[in-house]
């Protein structure tokens, strides 16, 4: 296929994409299902091998993530299925607390994910996968606007192909799962023309990795580290940060007293991510066998040596140069410090997949040196004897900071530059895979000469998401949690179908297949929505007696004699939406009086300085986020409401 292309100095693609980890999976998707079927889109990662990789915690969800990535697949995103087919344990988190709150979580088997993921990409016409990095950025200027024009690779670039025999074997026992990006092909030009690059670095960017006193070059243990893109970006203007991350090491399943421990469970009946999960084609979940993980705990021994380690802890010593690290994921180290009262902390045992020993220690991330690691680990109950089989490591990356991007991931300074993931200052799988939805979204929606999508507030997750990164600088990497969205009631993860799937569908993000089950899904909740009304009980409306909190959805569906699976989901939302239906009426007149003000656009050309009464705080936020929209203005920091109705003032008098 690519053996006429090996002695062209260039080589033309619709869009590039840089890294082959989440964010960069769901932008080559999005990219290609908008482009249609001419699109070309080349995927450009260091290690093809490791394409859909699990770097830390081999999970997906959680509480906000899980809605994530519900909202993700409703727009016809991979993360998803990915989860569904591989998932090793699914719990719903919550279930105390309301609907709104509930997140989705699957512990999953990393290789099996990371092989279907790759199997995903593959299955998608028009996508080239290079094995290279991407040491520089071509630019030109149009119309005073400076934009993209080429990507070039280091030397050494080539095409890498999928092993059809690791497909099949994939296919017989995805449990046992190989990758497929494995077959090395024809040499690549250095130079990737395109009008559209999307950056997906991860924690590739200048990385550093830390143990104790130990320090190599890389992003990910075995792999190495992506040096010319930072250069590149300086070079071009952008502000660069520096952020740092962790891991927990892993410990070898053997060398626990595994039945010994307290035992964590899933859902008797898991529920999937997937909208298709269940349908007919994807008929089996969940699909791989199901495992129980533990609970152990530190000690105060435990806790007393960290302390007296601390000044060997590359996070305190100075040794790593970055500005913070996650505060909602944070390190042994970290917890012991920051909770000093505390005399134990739950460490929880699972496993990474059902043919590996491997099991990830969930709660003690850590750049110790070694030998301080082998005492916090056997100093927890069941774990006297563990053998270590990776250590722990710290991370210390390049970023950029977000308030140079705009909500649709393209860079403010840069047309045709997007940046999606741990690259904005992110933390998480699912935070990484929206961006990428996004930015591979509006790379194809500029392609085709039509308007960008920004998702709103109101209407989505990933709509919170995108604005908090370009109203708000983070400091530490960011992460999604239900308290970040404001209009979670309606924002909830069992109808994240309806609030996108048939937009996505609008967008070119959702094939017919997925909208076909849509609609069907669709006619049912009108079905039942309808046979809710009519049916009384107990001499008053069912619909009535469905709206207490204390009666079970499942009692709904026995009353409306429904029993299957999908059936009694759709009951189970419909409840949630008439125990919700009076706050969201009430919310729903706030969204109506904001929207106006939300969308009305800031002219790049209305200069902030010349606005007459508006305080310097305000001046400064304006000019330093630039923000497109009167709605991320009104959340910037420094922004008053007498300085933003100064704004609308303005923007109606510079339309004039």
């Amino acid at each position: 296929m690519h053996g006429a292309r090996e002695h062209s100095e260039s080589e033309h693609y619709d869009a590039v994409v840089v890294g082959g980890g989440h964010a960069g999976a769901e932008a080559a998707r999005a990219a290609l299902s908008v482009l249609g079927p001419h699109g070309r889109v080349a995927l450009v990662t260091m290690d093809p091998s490791r394409i859909g990789a699990m770097s830390c915690n081999p999970a997906i969800g959680g509480l906000a993530k899980g809605q994530l990535v519900r909202e993700i697949d409703a727009l016809g995103g991979i993360m998803g299925l990915a989860a569904d087919a591989t998932g090793i344990m699914f719990k719903m988190l919550n279930t105390s607390k309301g609907a709104a709150v509930r997140g989705p979580r699957a512990q999953c088997d990393k290789y099996a994910y990371a092989a279907e993921v790759q199997r995903l990409l593959h299955a998608l016409p028009g996508l080239d996968v290079i094995a290279s990095t991407v040491d520089g950025i071509e630019t030109q200027t149009s119309n005073d606007a400076v934009e993209v024009s080429a990507a070039i690779l280091a030397a050494d670039a080539h095409f890498v192909h999928a092993d059809p025999r690791a497909i099949a074997q994939n296919a017989q026992h995805l449990a046992q799962a190989v990758p497929i990006y494995s077959v090395r092909g024809a040499s690549v030009p250095r130079r990737l023309c395109t009008s559209q690059l999307i950056l997906t670095t991860g924690t590739f960017m200048r990385a550093l990795m830390h143990v104790g006193e130990s320090t190599t070059q890389g992003g990910r243990i075995g792999e190495g580290s992506a040096i010319g893109i930072s250069a590149a970006l300086k070079a071009l203007g952008f502000e660069i940060g520096r952020l740092k991350t962790g891991t927990p090491p892993r410990l070898r399943a053997g060398s626990i007293r595994w039945n010994e421990l307290p035992a964590q469970v899933g859902d008797e009946r898991p529920t999937p991510f997937s909208d298709l999960s269940g349908t007919p084609g994807f008929e089996r979940f969940p699909t791989l066998a199901q495992v129980e993980c533990r609970v152990t705990e530190t000690t105060h021994e435990i806790h007393d040596a960290i302390r007296a380690n601390l000044h060997r802890a590359p996070m305190y010593s100075g040794q790593v140069d970055a500005e913070c690290g996650p505060r909602y994921c944070p390190s042994i180290e970290d917890k012991v410090v920051r909770f000093a009262d505390r005399t134990q902390h739950h460490v929880f045992l699972e496993p990474e997949g059902l043919y590996t020993d491997e099991i990830y220690a969930n709660g003690i991330s850590t750049s110790l040196p070694r030998d301080v690691q082998d005492t916090i680990v056997r100093g927890m109950h069941g774990c006297e004897a563990a053998e270590i089989l990776r250590y722990g490591y710290a991370v210390e990356y390049d970023m950029v900071w977000p308030h140079q991007i705009d909500a649709t991931a393209e860079t403010k300074r840069v047309r045709g530059l997007y940046l999606a993931g741990q690259i904005n200052g992110t933390s998480g799988y699912e935070e990484a895979a929206a961006q990428g939805l996004v930015a591979g979204l509006n790379a194809a929606r500029a392609l085709r000469q039509l308007s960008p999508v920004r998702f709103g507030r109101d209407e989505a997750y990933i709509g919170v998401l995108m604005d908090d990164l370009v109203t708000r600088a983070p400091r530490e990497p960011y992460r999604m949690f239900t308290s970040r969205a404001e209009h979670r009631l309606r924002l909830r993860a069992d109808n994240a179908d309806e609030r996108l799937t048939a937009r996505g569908g609008a967008l070119g993000l959702v094939d017919a297949s997925r909208a076909a089950r849509w609609d069907e899904r669709s006619a049912r909740l009108d079905a039942l929505r309808t046979a809710l009304s009519k049916c009384a009980y107990t001499g008053g409306p069912l619909m009535e007696y469905a709206r207490r909190p204390d009666i079970e959805s499942r009692e709904i569906a026995r009353l409306l004699e429904v029993s299957t699976a999908s059936d009694l989901a759709l009951v189970d939302r419909i409840c949630n939406d008439l125990r919700y239906e009076g706050y969201i009426k009430r919310s729903v007149g706030e969204i109506r009086r904001l929207k106006e003000a939300e969308h009305a656009i800031v002219p790049p050309t209305l200069q902030p300085s010349t606005i007459q009464g508006m305080r310097k705080e305000c001046v400064d936020a304006l000019v330093k986020f630039a923000p497109r929209t009167l709605g991320q203005a009104s959340r910037l920091a420094g922004v008053s409401p007498a300085d933003l109705s100064l704004l609308a003032l303005a923007i109606r008098r510079h339309g004039k």
